[in-house]
């Protein structure tokens, strides 16, 4: 029941992916909001008369309930931001979607993952950079995310067919409405190699803020982004700005002078918002990828510390590390529930015995 009510919630007028949390952190549960008496909402910080009317609007749960059944049908799967299986790389960002829509047969939590953005109008030369970026990337088999859309984005989903890489197209429409509808018929070659996922409700039509608030997931679910080709202005930028935000790696291939697609990378890499892409190498290094670590050996290399020799908290976050892989410092907190300021002294304190190491991204794992 408690899904439906947070279907429900992610729909009210007014409630966006932050405001969705904040309010579920100040009553307990979805359904405790939708219960809650006037009085008590009005106190909590940013409700007002539009989100105290859509809380009354019963139409909301039926249509809650429709939604749960259609995922059902179609297989979909829901990713709540308050659930401990929401995606790990998502789960600590400021703005994370409150819900997210997902069909497809990849892990959101993929060992690596890269985000390949760029220009619609995609010149024959960003897409060969784009075919071979993936090509190159195979040997680490990385997730790669993209958008969907014209050019860059539909040629680094189909490379990454071709050579046998998940990938995951991020929607700015319901997850059944493909746009641009040209692309359909490669949504179920995507979906069995990885998935398409969107945070809208099922019939919703894009519209223009949708693509921008698109581009966040691109970069949120990205350890690293990179930008091929891009105008001075445009949606590729703006990942790369998210990207930034989240403190994830930006890289943006260089481009011939005087050519309009190339004038948004070139900027980039001017203002020191992206590291210059030359080749695969440069981001393996800057993400300290080890082509011999996979993710059956990265949970048990320290299967062999002996957790008496540290404290409760210490072993705890040894502990989990080991069972879980990688993970960035706010989720970790989360998690183990050591709070952010002890948790890093405690992360430094074992990263100078040699237990873990720290990564770019705020990320650490066993050593």
């Amino acid at each position: 029941m408690e899904k439906i009510y947070q279907i429900a919630l992610s729909n009210v007028d007014g409630v966006g992916s932050v405001f969705f949390r904040q309010l579920i952190s100040y009553c307990g549960s979805a359904e405790n909001v939708f219960k809650a008496k006037t009085d008590k909402l009005l106190k909590i910080p940013g409700v007002g008369k539009t989100v105290i009317e859509g809380l009354k609007n019963k139409e909301l749960i039926t249509d809650a309930e429709k939604t749960l059944k259609e995922a059902e049908k179609q297989g979909v799967q829901l990713f709540f931001s308050t659930d401990k299986n929401y995606p790990s790389r998502l789960k600590p960002l400021y703005d994370a979607p409150a819900v997210l829509y997902y069909r497809g047969t990849s892990c959101l939590d993929h060992f690596r993952s890269i985000g390949i953005v760029g220009t619609r109008q995609a010149t024959d030369y960003g897409k060969k950079v784009t075919e071979s970026i993936v090509e190159q990337s195979k040997p680490y088999n990385p997730l790669i995310v993209s958008g969907l859309a014209y050019g860059i984005d539909i040629t680094a989903h189909k490379a990454a067919i071709d050579f046998g890489l998940p990938t995951i197209a991020v929607m700015a429409s319901g997850i059944d409405i493909i746009y641009p509808s040209q692309h359909e018929k490669y949504i179920e070659q995507i979906v069995a190699n990885g998935g398409i996922v969107s945070e809208h409700p099922f019939g919703k039509q894009p519209i223009r803020n949708m693509f921008l608030s698109r581009n966040r997931i691109i970069a949120g679910l990205s350890d690293a982004s990179i930008v091929i080709e891009s105008a001075a202005k445009g949606g590729s930028l703006v990942t790369a700005e998210f990207a930034n935000n989240y403190h994830r790696e930006v890289f943006a291939v260089p481009g011939t002078l005087n050519y309009k697609t190339s004038e948004g990378c070139n900027k980039l890499i001017q203002q020191n918002k992206a590291n210059i892409f030359t080749k695969i190498d440069d981001l393996v290094e800057a993400l300290n990828w080890d082509l011999e670590e996979n993710p059956d050996n990265i949970k048990f290399k320290k299967d062999d510390v002996d957790l008496s020799m540290f404290t409760d908290e210490e072993a705890q976050v040894i502990s989990h590390l080991r069972s879980h892989g990688e993970m960035q410092i706010d989720e970790l907190s989360w998690q183990t529930q050591v709070p952010l300021n002890r948790l890093a002294s405690l992360l430094l304190n074992l990263e100078f015995q040699g237990i873990i190491k720290a990564m770019p991204g705020k990320k650490f794992g066993l050593k």
